[in-house]
C-alpha cells in the first residue's frame, strides 16, 4: 500500500550525508558544522540528484532552533556575564554597530535598499556561539579569562540578536522600500503602534516567565525527577523547551527562539539544570544537525562563481573588519595583546543567528535571496577557516611584538591595576601569600586567609575583578602570572608561599619556575584535577599538591567517622 515517506527520506538523507561530510570536515581539522552545511547543499534544490522536502526540513529546522536556543538559555549565566561586563557589554555593542555599518555601506554600494542593507549588516555582525565554544574547548581555554571574555562578548551579541528577531517583523514596514509588499498599507503611525504592541507582548511574556515560569518550571522538573524515571525526565525537558516556545509564539507572537531561550533560563533555576542539559543534549544535537542541513538547502552555490567579488567583500567584513574592531576595542580597555587577538579570532566567523536572521529577512521581503546566499557562503568560509585563525594567534602576537615598538610599549604600558599601590602596608609585601587565580577555589582560600588575618596578594587576569577586589580592600594585581613582571609586582621574592588556584598544570609549572627563581625558599601549593597529573607534579617536587576528588573523599570520610564515633551504640 503506497504511502508518503517524504519525512523519512528527508531525515535519512540529512543524517546520512551530514555524518559523511561531518567526518570529512573533522578529518580536515574543521568544525563538523561545515560538513552539515555541505550536506544541505547536496540535497538542496540548487544541486542535481536527490532533493529533500524543503518544507519538512524547514519545520524540523524550527525544532532545531528551539532546542539550540533552549541550550543557550540553560547555560546562560548572568554571574559569568557580570564578571566581564565592563568589556563584554560595550565591546559587543560597539562591534555589532561597526560590523552592521560596514555591511550596510557595502549593500548600499550594491544598490540594495535600506531594509536589505540593515538585515545584511546585522547578519554579518554576530558570531556563532556553537563554533566559539567548540574552538575554546579544543584549545583548553574555555575557563581562562580570555575564554570568559570571548563567551561573555558573544552572550551579549546573542541577547542583542534576540531583541532584533523580536523587533524586525514589527519594523519591516518602516525598512521596506516603497512599493514592496512589506511596505504596502503601512504608515509611520501604524508601524510604531505595531512596535509598541510587540514590545508589550514581549514584556508580558518576560514578566510571566520571571514571575510564574521561574517558580513552576523548576518545581515541575523536581516532581518528575522524584519518579526516578529517566525517560520521563528527558520527556519533561523536551516538552518544556518545545511547549514554552510554541506557547510563546501562539499566545504572545514571540519567536520560537525567544520562547525557548527563556525556557532554558528558567530551567537553570533548578538544581537539576546540569542533568537537564545532559539529557537534552543528544536530541538537541540531532535537531541542530537538521537545522544546519536545512540552512544548506537554501544555499545557491552559483553565487560563488557568479558573485566572487561580493563574496570576497563579505568574507573580508567577517574575518577582517570584525576582528580589527574587536582587537582595537580590547586594547582600548587596556587588555593585553593576547586577549585582544583571542577575542578577535572568536568573532571572525558567523553562524546560527546569522542564518535565522537571514531567513527571517527573506520571509519578510527585506533581504534578497542573493543576500541570503552570500551570508551562507561567508559563514561556510569563515567557519572552515576559524581553526586556522586561532592557530596563528601566538605567531601573530610574536611577530607584532618583534616588529612594532608601539605594540611593545602597549604591552608594557603603565596600568594602575598592574602594580600594587604605593601605600600598600609593608606586612603585605613581606612574608605574604601570593594567590594566583580568584575563581571558585581561589575565592574560598582568600576568604579563609582574610578570616585568619593572613596577608596575601591576588594575581588575577580579569581587570574588572581586580578593580572590584581593590574596592573591597583586597590587595590584588592584574595580569597573567606566567609573565615574571606580574609575580614581581605581587612581591613574590619576599613571599612566604605561592598558592596556584588555577587548574592548568602546564601554566602552574611555568609559574613555579618563575617564583622559585625569584625566591628559592618559597613554599608552593597547587591544585590538580586528576591523579595522574597530581602524581607527576609530586614527582617533580613542585610543591604540595591537592587533588579535588581526594580532598572531597577525605572530607566525606571524616564526617562519616565523626558520626560513627558520636553514636557507637548505633553501630553494634
Amino acid at each position: 500500500m503506497p504511502h508518503d515517506v517524504s519525512l523519512i527520506a528527508t531525515i535519512a538523507a540529512a543524517f546520512g550525508l551530514a555524518l559523511l561530510f561531518g567526518l570529512v570536515a573533522a578529518r580536515l581539522k574543521m568544525p563538523p558544522l561545515v560538513g552539515y552545511l555541505l550536506a544541505g547543499i547536496m540535497v538542496g534544490p540548487a544541486t542535481p540528484g536527490f532533493v529533500a522536502d524543503v518544507g519538512l526540513a524547514g519545520q524540523l529546522a524550527e525544532i532545531g532552533v528551539m532546542l539550540l536556543m533552549f541550550g543557550v538559555g540553560l547555560h546562560f549565566s548572568l554571574d559569568d556575564l557580570m564578571a566581564v561586563k565592563r568589556i563584554a557589554v560595550p565591546g559587543a555593542i560597539v562591534q555589532i554597530a561597526v560590523a552592521t555599518l560596514l555591511g550596510m555601506a557595502t549593500a548600499s554600494l550594491w544598490g540594495w535598499g535600506l531594509g536589505a542593507s540593515v538585515v545584511f549588516g546585522l547578519c554579518l555582525s554576530v558570531a556563532s556561539t556553537v563554533v566559539l565554544l567548540r574552538a575554546l574547548e579544543a584549545r583548553g581555554i574555555l575557563k581562562s579569562i580570555n575564554g570568559q571574555i570571548a563567551v561573555g562578548w558573544l552572550v551579549v551579541e546573542d541577547l542583542v540578536m534576540v531583541l532584533v528577531l523580536v523587533l524586525l517583523p514589527a519594523l519591516a514596514g518602516l525598512l521596506a522600500e516603497p512599493g514592496d509588499a512589506a511596505a504596502v498599507g503601512t504608515s509611520s503611525g501604524a508601524i510604531w503602534t505595531t512596535v509598541g504592541i510587540t514590545l508589550a507582548k514581549v514584556s508580558s511574556f518576560v514578566v510571566l516567565m520571571l514571575v510564574v515560569g521561574r517558580r513552576v518550571l523548576p518545581k515541575l522538573l523536581w516532581a518528575v525527577a522524584k519518579t526516578g524515571s529517566q525517560e520521563l525526565f528527558t520527556l519533561c525537558v523536551v516538552a518544556i523547551a518545545v511547549g514554552v516556545a510554541f506557547g510563546a509564539a501562539k499566545l504572545f507572537d514571540v519567536s520560537f527562539a525567544l520562547g525557548a531561550f527563556f525556557a532554558g533560563m528558567m530551567m537553570r533555576e533548578s538544581e537539576f539544570s546540569h542533568r537537564a542539559a545532559q539529557e537534552s543534549l543528544p536530541l538537541r544535537d540531532a535537531f541542530a544537525v537538521l537545522f544546519f542541513v536545512s540552512v544548506g538547502m537554501l544555499f545557491d552555490p552559483s553565487v560563488i562563481l557568479g558573485q566572487p567579488f561580493k563574496l570576497l567583500v563579505v568574507v573580508a567584513i567577517i574575518m577582517v573588519g570584525k576582528t580589527v574592531a574587536a582587537v582595537g576595542l580590547a586594547l582600548l580597555f587596556r587588555y593585553p595583546l593576547n586577549t585582544a587577538l583571542t577575542v578577535g579570532a572568536s568573532l571572525a566567523q558567523i553562524g546560527e543567528f546569522s542564518f535565522i536572521l537571514a531567513g527571517l529577512g527573506v520571509t519578510l521581503g527585506l533581504l534578497p535571496t542573493e543576500g541570503q546566499s552570500l551570508v551562507l557562503a561567508g559563514a561556510l568560509i569563515s567557519i572552515a577557516a576559524n581553526s586556522a585563525v586561532f592557530a596563528v594567534i601566538e605567531p601573530v602576537r610574536a611577530w607584532i611584538l618583534q616588529r612594532s615598538e608601539l605594540a611593545r610599549r602597549m604591552e608594557q604600558r603603565e596600568d594602575p591595576l598592574a602594580e600594587l599601590p604605593v601605600a600598600t602596608p609593608r606586612a603585605v609585601l613581606t612574608g605574604q601569600v601570593v594567590l594566583v587565580g580568584y575563581g571558585r577555589v581561589g575565592r574560598r582560600i582568600a576568604e579563609d586567609l582574610r578570616a585568619h588575618q593572613v596577608p596575601f596578594v591576588v594575581a588575577e587576569q580579569n581587570r574588572d575583578l581586580v578593580d572590584s577586589l581593590r574596592a573591597d580592600g583586597v590587595h590584588a594585581v592584574s595580569g597573567d602570572a606566567l609573565a615574571p613582571d606580574v609575580l614581581i609586582q605581587a612581591h613574590v621574592a619576599e613571599a612566604a608561599m605561592l598558592v596556584i588556584a588555577i587548574p592548568d598544570s602546564v601554566q602552574a609549572r611555568k609559574m613555579v619556575e618563575i617564583a622559585t627563581t625569584l625566591n628559592p625558599g618559597i613554599a608552593v601549593v597547587l591544585r590538580s584535577h586528576n591523579e595522574e597529573e597530581a602524581s607527576l607534579l609530586r614527582q617533580d617536587s613542585l610543591g604540595t599538591v591537592f587533588l579535588g576528588e581526594q580532598e572531597l573523599a577525605r572530607g566525606m570520610s571524616a564526617h562519616i567517622l565523626q558520626q560513627f564515633n558520636a553514636a557507637p551504640a548505633a553501630v553494634a
